[in-house]
């Protein structure tokens, strides 16, 4: 079983990092779905893939694959990066665009 650890990014519906702050640990697919000849949906019988773990830090994700024997790897994401700014910017002198209005 290999399985994946990773930080959620916060979807494109969402406006807030709800969620986006913990780690989590999914276990990869082992068969491909099959399509339902009854009623055309895709089934599979592989259960592991509705498990999904969070945990508080990447450490504490690792050490516990480590300790139930799961291969696993890390798919580290970028940090987000705030620049801060104030309103009071948009009427400095030195902005890099004239003011136009």
């Amino acid at each position: 079983m290999l399985a994946r650890i990773y930080r959620p990014t916060k979807t494109a519906m969402q406006s807030g990092r709800r969620g986006t702050d913990r780690w989590v640990l999914e276990f990869a697919p082992r068969d491909r779905p099959a399509a339902d000849p009854l009623m055309g949906t895709n089934a599979s019988t592989d259960m592991m893939r509705q498990v999904r773990l969070t945990f508080e830090t990447r450490e504490a994700a690792e050490a516990y694959a480590a300790r139930s024997g799961i291969a696993y790897r890390v798919a580290a994401g970028d940090e987000r990066v705030v620049k801060p700014q104030s309103y009071a910017d948009n009427f400095r002198s030195t902005r890099y665009q004239p003011w136009t209005h």
